[in-house]
């Protein structure tokens, strides 16, 4: 299903009761239809049709609990919230076609204001394994943490190191806003490194990386955490590489810190040496990162 053209079919009386539902859902998984009622005080008959019509769009999803017709925001009526938030704040214009999809997000081309190319990031945290994303995200404290707040937890974390990393002038897309589960960031016109392109100095983009890394730890005061030739993107026109998806940084002070970037550093230093022949060595990406 398009994106774009789902919510462009979409009214403000559609979006308030998509706003109502989710309100109530804090305290309901499934919000009943008389509470939503009476938060957007539209009567009964036309609330109906706009949520049949909510529901044939995948937005929200019906259940009949106790004799009461009950409503849960899905994913895409999630997207919905966050993209009219987005127009709303003068952060996003318009978005295009997808062109990405990781384990735990999906990537648009998107329009910010005065036609500038961004990269809207729908975070999906949660989509495949629930159970396993609280294992591995130990930033998630609560112990029933709902997808909503999950995902709006990580595209906090990973504006904000964005943002913290871009004013250091650090190798990562530069933040252009976010809402609940979705950032919005330059557009870097580049290949993934795992897709191994050819590079004029490979060495050179590794000590970059890894500058990148140091910037990071020493003056940020982060690891990265799950670092990998498959978030790295490398500009096409001058091979600069940019470090992608931080939402899942651990700070420095974390106990697991040195492991998690000593663990990042060795998946750089053995792709690097396996796939362009570079001879770097662990321990001295280490040094250089720590300032040792």
């Amino acid at each position: 299903m398009n994106i774009g053209l789902v919510y462009k079919s979409l009214t403000e009386k559609d979006f308030t009761v998509l706003r109502a539902i989710e309100e109530y859902s804090s305290k309901y998984e499934y919000v009943p239809l008389e509470l939503i009622e009476k938060r957007t005080r539209i009567i009964e008959e036309h609330l109906t049709l706009i949520l049949n019509k909510l529901n044939k769009l995948k937005l929200v999803k019906r259940e009949t609990i106790a004799g009461y017709k009950s409503y849960r925001l899905t994913y895409l009526g999630y997207d919905m919230l966050a993209l009219n938030s987005l127009v709303r704040k003068n952060v996003l214009e318009a978005l295009g076609d997808k062109i990405g999809v990781g384990k735990e997000s999906e990537i648009y081309v998107g329009l910010a204001p005065g036609g500038v190319r961004v990269a809207v990031k729908f975070l999906r945290i949660g989509r495949t394994s629930f159970r396993r994303t609280k294992i591995l995200r130990t930033w998630v404290q609560e112990p029933h943490t709902s997808w909503y707040r999950q995902a709006r937890i990580a595209a906090e974390r990973e504006f904000k190191a964005l943002k913290e990393l871009s004013l250091l002038k650090a190798l990562v897309p530069a933040p252009f806003g976010y809402d609940r589960h979705v950032v919005v960031t330059e557009y870097v016109e580049g290949v993934e490194l795992y897709r191994r392109p050819s590079l004029e100095n490979p060495e050179e983009v590794f000590w970059k990386t890894v500058d990148t890394l140091r910037l990071a730890y020493q003056e940020v005061g982060i690891v990265h955490s799950d670092l990998s030739e498959y978030n790295i993107l490398v500009r096409i026109d001058d091979q600069t590489p940019f470090i992608i998806d931080w939402p899942q940084y651990v700070y420095k002070d974390h106990p697991s810190s040195i492991e998690l970037l000593r663990r990042d550093v060795e998946y750089l230093v053995k792709f690097f040496n396996k796939v362009y022949r570079v001879n770097v060595q662990i321990d001295d990406a280490l040094k250089k990162i720590l300032g040792s």
